[in-house]
């Protein structure tokens, strides 16, 4: 790098840390920091609205203050014709902060049903994918407070249980990845604020005012309830409790798994004995999910109804043996062996 870049490079980092004498951008750095605390490389994901290109700011100064060399991403679904420039856009805009983005882009046939949670699977193996060749172990997403009171409310409306209510944590691991969601106590306003002050930019999502999506319905369905006297505060601290209550289920889940679940690593089977199945239905409810997700090497869970026709199998006597997950699950006398299905 000549001197005179390294000199431009020098000014826009300084730029960036008098930022922080904003009281109300120093305070919301605060509560990032607090809620990130690693010390290692890590890459962001970035879509362009208020919450992302703030993740992408504070990530910037963070990175500084810890001499850490991130990697900034965005993918283009191309799922709307508007969405490679919006992604050119972006990218020129964060270069200006000496923030370097890369566009990765979904290729291919796109799906016509399912099209956010396909979206978002495909969002994932890119972003994974540039991970592994860079060896990036954490990825830091853009969710923040407002999304966990909109999962929450999605959850409910399809019948999950506990874990799923809860289901937004501030770390989570995928595919041997850490997800980290350091923008869980950062409100939407807040976010907005900060996206404006820093620059003077966001993409508005075209999808945020259409109704055919469910999370939309539950967005204004939250904002009926708040004019109606919703407490966001209590409620905030009703998922704390939640997730309070989840833990100890998380404990005993893993104490089944330790005791009652064997992996052999020469045949690649896990085999869960008999005493795996007599324990609470919700312990052994988690515990087939996980053993699922493990061996068939599933970013996500298996969906409840199909984990609970398994569970249902158990307490009749005959053997059975059936695939879900990508697996193989066949019950042999008083055990159930799961192998990856081939």
């Amino acid at each position: 790098m000549s001197l005179k870049n390294l000199s431009v490079k020098r000014k826009v980092h300084k730029n960036l840390r008098n930022k922080l004498n904003n009281k109300r951008i120093n305070l919301i750095y605060k509560r990032f920091k607090k809620s990130l605390n690693i010390k290692e490389n890590f890459a962001v994901a970035v879509s362009g609205g208020p919450d992302s290109l703030s993740l992408a700011f504070l990530a910037k100064i963070y990175s500084l203050k810890n001499n850490l060399k991130p990697k900034y991403y965005i993918v283009d679904h191309k799922l709307r014709k508007e969405s490679t420039d919006e992604a050119i856009k972006v990218k020129k805009i964060l270069k200006k902060f000496s923030i370097n983005l890369e566009i990765l882009t979904w290729r291919g046939k796109k799906p016509l049903k399912n099209i956010q949670a396909l979206s978002r699977k495909k969002r994932y193996d890119l972003l994974f994918l540039e991970c592994d060749r860079h060896n990036l172990n954490n990825i830091l997403l853009g969710h923040h407070q407002d999304d966990l009171f909109e999962n929450f409310f999605i959850r409910i409306l399809r019948g999950s249980g506990l874990k799923g209510l809860i289901s937004l944590n501030k770390k989570t691991m995928i595919n041997n990845k850490n997800l980290f969601r350091p923008l869980l106590d950062q409100k939407k306003e807040d976010l907005i604020f900060l996206s404006k002050s820093i620059f003077n930019f966001y993409i508005k999502d075209p999808t945020n005012d259409n109704e055919k999506y469910q999370r939309i319905k539950v967005r204004k369905l939250i904002e009926e309830l708040q004019k109606n006297g919703l407490d966001k505060r209590k409620f905030f601290k009703t998922i704390k409790n939640l997730k309070s209550s989840n833990s100890v289920v998380d404990y005993y889940t893993k104490e089944n798994l330790k005791k009652n679940a064997f992996f052999s690593k020469q045949d690649k089977k896990l085999i869960l004995n008999k005493n795996f199945f007599v324990q609470p239905y919700e312990v052994i409810f988690r515990c087939l999910s996980d053993s699922i997700k493990l061996v068939g090497q599933n970013y996500y869970s298996t969906r409840g109804k199909k984990l609970e026709k398994i569970i249902k199998e158990m307490e009749n006597d005959k053997p059975f043996k059936l695939t879900l997950g990508g697996c193989i699950i066949e019950k042999v006398n008083q055990s159930v062996i799961i192998t990856k299905e081939h």
